[in-house]
This record gives structure tokens, C-alpha cells and sequence, in this order.
């Protein structure tokens, strides 16, 4: 018996196809028109023939029938149908598959003024945009001060493990460096072929024996709201809540937000640091 969810979702798949195929006319895949169509788009049997599949294996995806779908095939049916890499991840999910990982780097490289101005707003509180190795690409003032960033090359991971502030905070240091560590593995298994991961793991493991045996017992987990300590030289022991946010128009990369910790004295030693004008814009 068909669950219910399960024919929900083949309904939207019947759909979401029929709605595909009829935005298309046959000119769009260099097929030549032939005479009137009673209705717009392409035929099944033309997507069928684009896709190298079967014109009734193709019908009964389209009506939503219980058949076995592959990658290849949904391949082959999505460059038929011309779908955005958006439009793909969603022709998987609806024929019940998980959508293949894509490059996902969209809207170009370089930080905009907004994005600049997102991180400027978070003001007395430290911000950091980080891109999918971590390596960061922008932060506001006051990170700026808190972590000691100057205009050299930092990334998160490898600050972690080499930034004295943190390992002046060694218990707290301690509970979290696995599943610093841990987080990682499991962004760098999203993209098993992208040499840049290796570069940040070598790098790192060359100056740290600790992230050197953790990453050697391949444990896997996802980021977590976590508290991030350190101690400046100035202000002493701060305490943050940290959370990561994905950019939309930007998915591989991550806005960090820091907020003071309850039941500390960090946003009070914060506020006697902009006093003292070090965490003053530069």
C-alpha cells in the first residue's frame, strides 16, 4: 500500500514534469516543427527520445506509477527538459533520490557591498564570512579585534587549532576540538573531489599532532550552535554563542554570527574594549 506522502509526492512529480515539457517547444532542443500542436510543448515521446528512454518508461514516470528510477536517467530526463541545477535537485527528491552534490557556487566570487554591510550591522559583536573550506573572506571590526585578524590569509579551522586566544582556553578547547574537527569532514565528504580540503588537512596537519590524530579517526558530524571561548590579551576570557547561518544566493558559503554568552561578563568587556578604541574601525 502507497503511503500517503509517497503518492503526494508523485503527484508533484507528474506535475512538475508536465509543467517542465510544456514550456518548451520543440525549436528550443532542435527539433523541427511540424505543422500545428493542440497543445503547447514538447510530447512525451520527444522528451523520451531526447533523454535516450523508453517512450512508456518515460509515461509512467510522468504519471507517477511505481517504476525504479537511476541517476543516469534523471540525468538524461533533466538535460531534456533543460532544467536549472534548482529544477534538478528537485526532479530528484520528487522521484525519491537524493540530489546529486553540484558545484553550488553562484552569484560570483567577489563579497558584495551588502554582504559587507550584513557583517558592519552585527556592530559590537563579531561576524565572520567563511567560504566552504572555512578560509575566511570577510569579517566586521570587531572580530577584527577579538581574534586578532590583520589582512593576511585566515582560515577557521586552522585558526582553531593555531590561534594562542583559543588555546589560552584549553578546557574549553578541548571539549570542542572534535567536533570542530568532526564538522569539517563532514563538508569536505560533500565534494570528495576538490583537492582544496586536502590542501587545508595537510596544511594543518604539518603544525598540529592534535588535529593530526583527529582527523585519523574519521569521525563525521555536523556544525552545531557551539560555545566559542578565547582569551584576548586586553579584555581577558570572552565567551561566545556561535551560530552559522547559509548565505542564500551563496550556499557554500557561511556567515558566523557571535553573540556574547549569558551569564558571562563578554559583552560588558567588549563594550570596555570599544571604550579603549581597540575595536574602533580601522
Amino acid at each position: 500500500m502507497v503511503s500517503e506522502s509517497t503518492q503526494r509526492r508523485r503527484e508533484q512529480l507528474r506535475d512538475f514534469l508536465r509543467t517542465r515539457r510544456a514550456r518548451l517547444a520543440p525549436q528550443d532542443v532542435g527539433i523541427p516543427a511540424a505543422g500545428r500542436r493542440r497543445t503547447p510543448g514538447l510530447r512525451r515521446e520527444e522528451v523520451a527520445l531526447l533523454a535516450g528512454v523508453g517512450v512508456s518508461w518515460y509515461t509512467s514516470l510522468e504519471q507517477g506509477r511505481n517504476i525504479t528510477v537511476s541517476t543516469e536517467v534523471l540525468d538524461g530526463i533533466a538535460g531534456a527538459l533543460q532544467l536549472s541545477e534548482p529544477e534538478r535537485a528537485h526532479l530528484y527528491l520528487l522521484a525519491g533520490l537524493n540530489p546529486p552534490t553540484s558545484d553550488m557556487r553562484t552569484g560570483g566570487t567577489e563579497v558584495t557591498s551588502e554582504m559587507r554591510q550584513l557583517l558592519d550591522a552585527w556592530e559590537q559583536r563579531p561576524a565572520v564570512l567563511r567560504d566552504r573550506y572555512w578560509n575566511v573572506l570577510a569579517f566586521n571590526d570587531t572580530a577584527r579585534t577579538v581574534f586578532g585578524f590583520d589582512n593576511t590569509a585566515h582560515n577557521c579551522l586552522i585558526t582553531f587549532f593555531t590561534n594562542p586566544r583559543y588555546r589560552a582556553m584549553p578546557d574549553v578547547w578541548a571539549s570542542a576540538c572534535a567536533a570542530v574537527v568532526a564538522a569539517y569532514r563532514a563538508d569536505a565528504a560533500r565534494f570528495p573531489g576538490d583537492s582544496e580540503f586536502r590542501r587545508v588537512v595537510e596544511d594543518l596537519s604539518a603544525v598540529s599532532p592534535e588535529f593530526a590524530e583527529l582527523w585519523e579517526r574519521h569521525e563525521v558530524g555536523v556544525p552545531i550552535q557551539a560555545v566559542n571561548a578565547l582569551r584576548h590579551p586586553e579584555a581577558g576570557a570572552l565567551f561566545f554563542d556561535a551560530t552559522t547561518l547559509t548565505v542564500a544566493d551563496h550556499p557554500d558559503w557561511s556567515l558566523v554570527l557571535y553573540n556574547p554568552q549569558p551569564g558571562t561578563d563578554t559583552a560588558g568587556r567588549l563594550e570596555r574594549l570599544r571604550h579603549l578604541g581597540l575595536a574602533a574601525p580601522a
